[in-house]
């Protein structure tokens, strides 16, 4: 089941599944209304009897400079980047903990690790993230269901596409890989945390930054 606030978005998503043989379900929803999220996941999960995954990837950015950024950008940032996270994963372990089993996801960012300027609203969710993520496993370890963190570094995306040439000569240097990361890159990491291979791993924080962050 794909959910997004994009309809276009969500048609090409399931268009990309179709051809490579597969099926997906999708449905429209602002997952920064809480009300609206929580009843659409408790809903998928009544109808399809279970709920084995959850990967949180809905994310905006409002950058700005800490004298310049609104209350408003900081909090429309943490409502859609940590607290839409925290409604998802409250609304999915009822079903995962009567299935005793379960994967949570939570899309990070170097971000939340390291910092970044003009970004405090960004980073504060990205770091939120990773404490909520880690108290959730250590809350839910016991009926079977993981949580994890994927924190990218600079992918290639259209949000990196619009970063201008400077900015991408100044950050290549402080990459060990000398590269940007690729959207199959974060893939791979989340289908492995989703996997049985992963069934041991919980509370982490797997980086996908080129070593960005170390």
């Amino acid at each position: 089941m794909g959910v997004a606030r994009n309809a276009e978005h969500l048609a090409a998503l399931q268009g990309e599944i179709a051809s490579a043989g597969g099926t997906c379900e999708v449905a429209a929803c602002d997952v920064g209304d809480g009300v609206a999220l929580a009843a659409l996941i408790e809903g998928i999960a009544e109808r399809l009897g279970r709920l084995d995954i959850m990967v949180n990837n809905a994310g905006i950015t409002k950058d700005g400079l800490l004298l310049r950024m609104s209350d408003e950008d900081f909090d429309d940032v943490i409502r859609v980047n940590l607290r839409s996270a925290f409604v998802a994963c409250r609304s999915a372990a009822r079903p995962m903990m009567r299935a005793r089993f379960g994967r949570l996801i939570n899309m990070g960012s170097v971000a939340g690790v390291m910092g970044n300027p003009g970004q405090a609203n960004y980073a504060a969710a990205k770091a939120g993230l990773i404490g909520m993520t880690k108290s959730i496993a250590k809350e839910l370890g016991g009926k079977g269901i993981t949580a994890n963190i994927v924190a990218p570094g600079f992918i290639d995306t259209d949000m990196t596409g619009a970063l201008g040439a400077a900015v991408k000569e100044a950050v290549l240097p402080h990459i060990p890989l000398k590269r940007f990361g690729h959207v199959d890159d974060i893939a791979a990491a989340v289908s492995y945390l989703a996997s049985d291979g992963a069934g041991y791993v919980t509370g982490h924080v797997l980086s996908v930054d080129g070593g960005l962050a170390m």
